[in-house]
């Protein structure tokens, strides 16, 4: 199986789970990404500490299965690698 086929496979997998996460924890989600939920801005998610920080923060919510499968070291690359399109809506609702 190659690289990019095994990335969108882990994408789908989490995705789900991780919005889910983020529509919980929403309010303990902004203060990581800049300090306030009025600060998130797409600046923040260009910041790598603050998505490291949001994604360290919501592995341990992630289902004990998924944790079993997918190891924080990955799904931290996971987040980096897609910050936009699994945090641009934190942000997006963030601004509004």
């Amino acid at each position: 199986m190659s690289e990019a086929s095994e990335q969108a496979g882990l994408g789908d997998k989490l995705a789900g789970p991780l919005n889910a996460i983020i529509d919980k924890k929403r309010s303990e989600l902004l203060p990581l990404l800049v300090g306030g939920a009025g600060q998130a801005t797409q600046a923040a998610l260009r910041n790598d500490e603050c998505v490291r920080k949001v994604a360290t923060f919501c592995y341990p919510l992630l289902p004990g299965l998924v944790r079993l499968a997918v190891k924080e070291p990955v799904f931290v690359n996971f987040v980096m690698n897609n910050r936009e399109r699994v945090l641009g809506r934190l942000a997006q609702q963030a601004a509004a």
